[in-house]
């Protein structure tokens, strides 16, 4: 039985397979800073894309964007701050959420774009 890590790998596999067929630029999987970590960074048009990636095998106990909780919005937020520094980056930047169903009788793919947005 795969490991919560093995899972998380394969979901965000499965993310990036989903955003390049789609048009995304691919910048980095599994950025990290520190202890803050981003799942997958992107671009398209111009535009930053941070992605969350959340995979469970059925949503009996919620839909898995659900589980971005506020706590991990503002790590993310922090963490692409980070990013957005370092990189000299100047672009609109959006925070994504790809939500994964995955089980031996399905396999189902939500991306929701600007998912949530930072507070001032």
């Amino acid at each position: 039985m795969p490991n919560n890590t093995q899972k998380g790998n394969e979901g965000e596999e499965i993310a990036v397979e989903f955003l390049v067929k789609n048009g995304y630029h691919i910048l980095e999987k599994n950025w990290r800073h520190i202890h803050l970590e981003i799942d997958i960074i992107a671009s398209i048009n111009n535009t930053l894309v941070i992605v969350e990636v959340k995979l469970r095998a059925n949503d009996f106990f919620g839909k898995p964007e659900e589980f971005v909780t506020k706590s991990k919005q503002k790590k993310l937020i922090k963490a692409a701050d980070f990013y957005i520094k370092e990189n000299n980056i100047f672009w609109e930047t959006r925070f994504d959420i790809i939500s994964i169903i995955q089980n031996p009788n399905e396999l189902k793919i939500e991306h929701i774009e600007s998912a949530f947005y930072p507070t001032l």
